[in-house]
């Protein structure tokens, strides 16, 4: 999530200041992704830095508003118009799990899939019954809350998939780390794929 260009987007529709932007932020996402207030005034000291949005003076409650300049328009128009790249995001932690299990000994795969796919499911039910009962002509959440149950669905079918995988795969013992002397080049084997025999020292 890009904070930087949250709050860009939120400054083209008038000056506001922190405390502002962080409740627009969090109402157009349902509170999905809640910002930490000095994050977000964190981020308006680098963009003021780098001349992206300017502070006005303060108002008589004391509170210091910011609008966004021409140098940060054309910035948001360039987010705008560059697609998201795979790169761009996060790791996968999920991902990250999932192939750390299978090329762990002692860990049960299938009952790591099978825990998470219970939890993805229990999520999923809570979005959908958020969608059902959400009256709120709000396009923006609308937007955020059908993304998430989409990707919970699509989680749901991948871990189906992985575990068929792992069913017919088998798993191959891992064999631990080699232990190697001080000064000693480590030995490769140990981070061969499990699929591919390891040959035995001679």
């Amino acid at each position: 999530m890009s904070v930087k260009h949250s709050l860009l987007a939120l400054l083209e529709r008038g000056p506001a200041y922190g405390y502002q932007l962080r409740a627009a932020f969090e109402g157009a996402t349902g509170s999905t992704w809640p910002l930490n207030i000095g994050q977000v005034y964190t981020t308006l000291s680098r963009l003021e830095r780098d001349e992206m949005v300017e502070a006005l003076p303060e108002n008589d409650s004391g509170q210091r508003p910011y609008r966004i300049t021409e140098s940060g328009r054309r910035h948001l128009a360039g987010w705008f118009a560059s697609p998201i790249r795979a790169a761009d995001r996060p790791r996968d932690e999920l991902t990250i799990k999932l192939a750390l299990a299978v090329t762990t000994p002692g860990v049960d795969v299938a009952d790591v899939i099978q825990r998470q796919r219970a939890a993805t499911l229990r999520t999923l039910q809570e979005y959908t019954r958020l969608k059902a009962d959400d009256e709120r002509p709000d396009l923006a959440w609308k937007l955020v809350l059908e993304s998430m149950i989409f990707k919970a669905e699509a989680e749901v079918r991948w871990l189906d998939h992985t575990e068929a995988i792992v069913a017919r795969a088998g798993l191959p013992a891992v064999p631990p780390f080699e232990p190697y002397d001080d000064g000693a080049e480590p030995s490769a084997a140990p981070f061969a794929t499990p699929s591919v025999p390891i040959e035995e020292k001679r």
